[in-house]
């Protein structure tokens, strides 16, 4: 060995060790991962590799010897009965076959031995303690021999038993359960889709917002805690007497009333175990939880106290990985792509990556806002995951490879189909093209303006409108009404008498109010009852049209946002010359005296409207609580006055009873409403 070859794998050693502790703190402590699982993967791998190479360079703070992350501050410290180890890894059939072999030698045992396989779970590992049968603590991993004391935010959570009811195996005294936390992915998606809607930013992905939800200190996010699954796979301290396998230990926890992955199998040999793993990548998908490998174990308990335990890892467990679901890649460019509502997405385009054994080249970056919050750039390295496995996401990015002189990226000012100003309404994450012609969004302002609640145009259906714009005989909502019976007879499978038909249709969609008129023009946030209490206020359109921000917004259930979506709108040259040829083209309403202003008895309410009505549409209901200066949201939170529950009133119920929030039935609600 050379001095200058030994100095090298020295500036490797320290370099590793202080990057991968870096990468620890982001990952365990901030819940933000910079890198991918398995880039972060290649770096342990290289460090054990030069520390088995220059053992008398290993460093005592090796991450090699750790496992997880010290306690944060502001919990406090518990320690565990027995270590929570972490679990090396097999990248691949032969790192699993050489485990089998080593652990086969260790106990020699030339015949093929007994395992269990269990889905590797991509959550946040603990351990619960109960003593007479009652939960007592519950503590995150931590560094894997003192962890966090996180049994107040565990009790809210349902997956987890407050108490063991004693089954076939008794409840020991004492004894402490290890397991993990799982968000499942159908309730992440519902979550994050009430995030977006409060205008919060999303989670990353579920281990994070599972790990976070844990480690809540102030504001306790009730709705997150209740939607995280505890699965248990071991019993740690107070093995019961007569459980020697761990086959027999799962058992005994789903007989406890916990949750087991009903996955897990008892494999004979290691064949068995690449089948099960096989048979495990397959399903992946159909889980409805984030897994990614398989935790393979001797069964046998005596084997695995023989076998023992390295300082990180115990000698009897291997977690065998699927193909990696993250990787790093370079962003090449970032376009704006415009969508059927006019909805602008800044889209990255990327040098082709293999995830998940899926070939990767671009992500949506959704809008402006999380292009600032993730900050990527032309040029950039970012961490690709594809999120449930199926769509491409940037997760972050490596500032520390970023080029010189990248700069920062925004949405351009005009849309990039037909030139129009874009549009970003104060409070909205979406920037959108106004114009109701622009051809990226016609198809969809046609389908819209054809539908039964605005202009109800017979015959006018998707494939119909296809053909329509395809052929060029639309280019614009108006022109629907310039159509003719000859030129609609040629079209492919249309006939003279379907032709007719659907002139006729068009002539009397012609007739119609001003209401279903304001909903087929379709301006942002303007849906039936919000154009029922703007048709009513001015009784037509020419004083609508008239009207400043500050009248609109004057009108008892219109708020700021709708006021400047709808004066926006109307000041658009190409949405008021539109208008204007549709009224031209007969287009045409009754109209009526601006209603009388009913008062404010209900300013400063909040309403939130769940289920079925009987006596009217919820929209309606909608629009006579905003009459009398009420608001209505669609979601419950500690703000809501009272939830108007009809018939089916699905969860919003049972999160209105939980913030003690007023319940109010059909006939309540009337009474509130009468004059």
């Amino acid at each position: 060995m050379t001095s200058g070859t030994r100095a090298q794998a020295r500036e490797r050693i320290d370099f590793l060790v202080a990057e991968i502790g870096r990468h620890d703190r982001l990952y365990h402590l901030e819940d933000r991962p910079e890198i991918s699982d398995a880039e972060y993967d290649r770096l342990l791998r290289e460090l054990r590799a030069l520390e088995e190479e220059h053992p008398e360079l290993a460093r005592p703070d090796s991450p090699t010897r750790r496992v997880g992350a010290p306690p944060a501050e502001g919990f406090a410290s518990v320690r565990h009965r027995l270590p929570m180890l972490s679990l090396d890894n097999a990248m691949d059939l032969a790192e699993l076959v050489a485990f089998d072999e080593r652990v086969r030698r260790l106990l020699e045992t030339p015949g093929s031995l007994a395992y269990v396989g269990e889905p590797k779970l991509d959550g946040a590992s603990l351990e619960l303690v109960y003593e007479g049968g009652a939960l007592a603590v519950g503590a995150t991993r931590g560094d894997g021999r003192v962890g966090e004391d996180v049994t107040a935010n565990l009790r809210r959570s349902p997956s987890i038993p407050l108490a063991l009811r004693p089954g076939k195996r008794p409840v020991p005294e004492l004894v402490s359960v290890r397991g993990e936390v799982v968000l499942p992915v159908a309730r992440f998606e519902r979550l994050n889709a009430a995030r977006l809607e409060r205008g919060e930013e999303p989670f990353a992905n579920p281990r994070n917002a599972a790990a976070g939800a844990l480690r809540q200190l102030h504001d306790i996010d009730v709705a997150r805690l209740r939607a995280l699954e505890f699965r248990a796979w071991a019993i740690g301290d107070g093995l019961p007497a007569g459980v020697g396998r761990q086959s027999e230990a799962l058992r005994a926890l789903a007989d406890w009333g916990f949750a087991v992955s009903p996955e897990w199998e008892l494999c004979a040999g290691v064949q068995a175990v690449i089948a099960y793993h096989e048979r495990l990548l397959r399903r992946r998908h159909e889980l409805g939880i984030e897994i990614d490998g398989t935790v393979v174990k001797v069964d046998r308990l005596d084997q695995q106290r023989e076998l023992g335990e390295l300082s990180r890892s115990p000698r009897w467990a291997i977690a065998f990985k699927f193909p990696p679901q993250q990787e790093n890649t370079r962003v090449l460019a970032i376009a704006a792509q415009v969508g059927r509502t006019g909805a602008l997405t800044p889209v990255a385009r990327l040098e082709p990556v293999r995830v998940g054994g899926v070939t990767v080249s671009s992500a949506s970056l959704h809008n402006q806002d999380e292009v600032d919050r993730k900050d990527v750039r032309v040029g950039d390295t970012v961490v690709v995951q594809r999120a449930g496995d199926v769509i491409p996401q940037i997760v972050a990015v490596v500032k520390g490879k970023r080029p010189a002189g990248a700069r920062p990226w925004r949405l351009p000012a005009h849309c990039p189909v037909c030139g129009s100003a874009t549009q970003r309404l104060e409070g909205e994450a979406v920037t959108r093209c106004p114009n109701l012609d622009c051809p990226a969004q016609l198809k969809n302002n046609l389908r819209h303006l054809a539908g039964r609640g605005a202009l109800d145009i017979e015959g006018l259906g998707e494939k119909r409108i296809d053909q329509l714009v395809e052929q060029g005989l639309v280019t614009r909502l108006s022109d629907v009404f310039r159509l003719d019976a000859a030129t609609l007879a040629g079209l492919d499978r249309m006939g003279e008498k379907s032709a007719a038909n659907l002139v006729a249709s068009l002539e009397r969609a012609k007739g119609t109010t001003l209401a279903r008129f304001l909903l087929a023009l379709a301006p942002r946030h303007v849906g039936e009852g919000v154009a029922e209490l703007l048709a009513a206020h001015f009784g037509d359109l020419d004083p609508l049209l008239g009207a400043s921000q500050e009248e609109l917004e004057a009108v008892p259930g219109v708020g700021p946002i709708i006021a400047e979506s709808v004066a926006r709108f109307f000041a658009d040259p190409r949405n008021a010359g539109e208008v204007k040829r549709l009224r031209e083209l007969g287009v045409r309403w009754p109209r009526r005296a601006p209603a009388a202003r009913v008062g404010d008895r209900l300013a400063g309410k909040t309403f939130v409207l769940t289920g079925t009505l009987a006596g009217m549409t919820r929209n309606e209901a909608k629009a006579r609580i905003q009459q009398l200066g009420g608001k209505v949201t669609g979601s419950v939170s500690k703000k809501t006055s009272y939830l108007v529950a009809g018939a089916e009133p699905g969860s919003k119920l049972a999160a209105a009873r939980e913030l003690d929030i007023e319940v109010l039935d059909e006939a309540a609600l009337a009474r509130l409403l009468e004059p």
